[in-house]
């Protein structure tokens, strides 16, 4: 027998959940002090981030990488192992992202300028901290403080809420 629809049905497929959005985050010590970026550039939060952002199809995850850091800070990095991966999800939103995080190193001669500006307009302020520093700042996620200043191995970080 062969399935027809019924003619005035109301009922409308279940809808499918929207996929977790892929993004990639560098961690740049130098010094005893991790790069750090606004994660708005809107006053919503004073949360902090590793600079990085959404990856785009057909790129790899280091020149994503690459490419955002340069964006966001004006600096030219190495991109070298992965060594967090942090997901977060905001329920209010259903925004869940899952970002890999790389250990990065500026190239050397590098400029390194006091004025620039993301061509995305979303980051306006970037801060060296250390991790004492860190520690006393709102940032995600909660273990980038023992990744970047301890731990030499993968780690995973489950998932978190976004907290603004």
């Amino acid at each position: 027998m062969e399935w027809k629809p019924a003619v005035n049905s109301c009922e409308s497929p279940p809808m499918r959940p929207k996929s977790p959005r892929l993004a990639v985050r560098a961690i740049i010590v130098e010094d005893g002090r991790i790069l750090m970026v606004n994660a708005w550039h809107t006053a919503k939060s004073a949360l902090m981030c590793a600079p990085g952002g959404g990856v785009e199809v057909g790129s790899s995850l280091p020149d994503n990488l690459a490419r955002e850091v340069h964006e966001e800070t004006g600096l030219t990095i190495t991109v070298g192992a992965p060594c967090l991966v942090n997901e977060y999800h905001d329920a209010p939103s259903q925004f869940h992202q899952v970002e890999v995080f790389f250990r990065c190193t500026i190239v050397p001669g590098t400029a390194r300028p006091d004025v620039w500006t993301d061509s995305e307009a979303v980051v306006t302020e970037r801060r060296w901290l250390t991790h004492a520093e860190l520690a006393e700042t709102l940032h995600k996620p909660d273990s980038l403080g023992a990744v970047a200043f301890g731990a030499d191995g993968p780690s995973y970080d489950p998932l978190e809420p976004l907290a603004t």
